[in-house]
């Protein structure tokens, strides 16, 4: 790991002299490159630093309290400031190995956040509308920026399915962990007799993808269009503006119906598709890789059950890491670092596991 941290040290000085040569500094496309390359490294040089002081503090403390000549009082602040020093060491070279572990090359993406009702029917759209108001919040509190793609609402309060753009540093690689099904405890306003109904919903989460990423052939998408339904005010159910797109090869089909104009309804459209385009192709290629990857916290897997909110009790249950949090209004609120940063630090344990 070291030789590692050495050589990757070694590269951010060179390209350090490098940004402030004039040749290169007028070159913009070259002086982009670099000075992106450094800002990835620079965490980790910066950290490695912090180790190699922290390592050099310790040694030269051994030998102070090797020192025969020491007094008794010495040696025992001595003794105490090893202690802290090994702690220290210990912890930054923890902090390190994270660091040096492969990256999510779409971490750093926008998202397309997918939500639908499942089954529970017209509770199961409410609870829909919950996470949809719940990732919009969260997305707030982060100072991250949300566009509504399409929503196809129930008309009383609920949605059968909502797409949202996230745009935001680092919003993939928070949200990602979102994948997959969520489900409600809870009584019903139209239960008369009380009994907890426990229905469900779908998040997928998708990174937004350039054009230059996913490859697909114009001619394999089935063009529709037809007129907005739904609430909306002028044009919206007046023109021709909604968009459906067929993938004919996979048959995934996307909808776009929250602009009155058709162009941009269509632009935002293909965006979901090369989004789903682009999942369905990591999907099919986690799918042929091992259990233990599988296994893992941000694998995304559509079909698991993730989360448990249970209104009786104010409770908020994440299954994969059995973290249980009671204070399901300020969750449902936005407030969703703590469950998040435990779903980090547990896919970050088990992938160190094998680094």
């Amino acid at each position: 790991m070291y030789d590692k941290l050495d050589f990757i040290k070694e590269k951010y000085e060179e390209l350090a002299l490098k940004v402030s040569d004039p040749e290169v500094i007028n070159d913009q496309a070259v002086w982009q490159r670099s000075m992106k390359d450094m800002s990835d490294m620079e965490p980790i040089v910066s950290k490695y630093r912090e180790y190699k002081k922290a390592t050099d503090d310790l040694k030269n403390t051994k030998e102070m309290f090797n020192d025969g000549d020491m007094d008794e009082e010495l040696r025992e602040l001595a003794k105490i400031e090893l202690a802290e020093l090994e702690e220290k060491q210990e912890a930054l070279s923890n902090e390190l190995r994270i660091l040096l572990l492969p990256k999510d090359p779409n971490d750093d993406k926008n998202v397309i956040l997918e939500i639908r009702a499942g089954t529970g029917g017209e509770e199961a759209g409410l609870f829909g509308s919950n996470l949809l108001r719940m990732y919009m919040r969260y997305a707030e509190r982060r100072g991250w920026k949300t566009e509504m793609m399409d929503i196809n609402d129930t008309g009383i309060g609920g949605i059968k399915e909502a797409v949202i753009l996230i745009k935001g540093k680092g919003a993939y690689s928070r949200l990602k962990y979102e994948s997959g099904v969520h489900r409600v405890q809870r009584v019903p306003e139209t239960e008369s007799s009380g009994r907890i109904h426990t229905s469900a919903a779908t998040v997928a989460v998708l990174p937004e993808i350039d054009d230059v990423e996913i490859d697909f052939n114009q001619n394999d998408v089935r063009v529709d269009v037809y007129r907005s339904s739904g609430n909306g005010g002028q044009s919206v159910n007046t023109t021709d503006s909604a968009v459906r797109l067929t993938h004919i090869p996979t048959g995934i089909v996307v909808t776009c119906q929250d602009e009155k104009s058709q162009i941009k309804n269509k632009d935002k459209a293909f965006k979901v598709l090369r989004a789903k385009l682009y999942d369905a192709k990591i999907q099919e290629q986690n799918d042929e890789i091992s259990e233990q990857r599988k296994s893992q916290v941000g694998s995304g897997d559509r079909s698991e059950r993730i989360r448990t909110y249970n209104f009786p009790q104010g409770r908020v249950s994440d299954h994969r890491i059995g973290l249980t949090l009671y204070k399901l209004d300020y969750f449902l609120d936005g407030d969703l670092d703590e469950i998040i940063d435990a779903l980090i630090t547990s896919d970050q344990a088990e992938r160190m596991k094998n680094f």
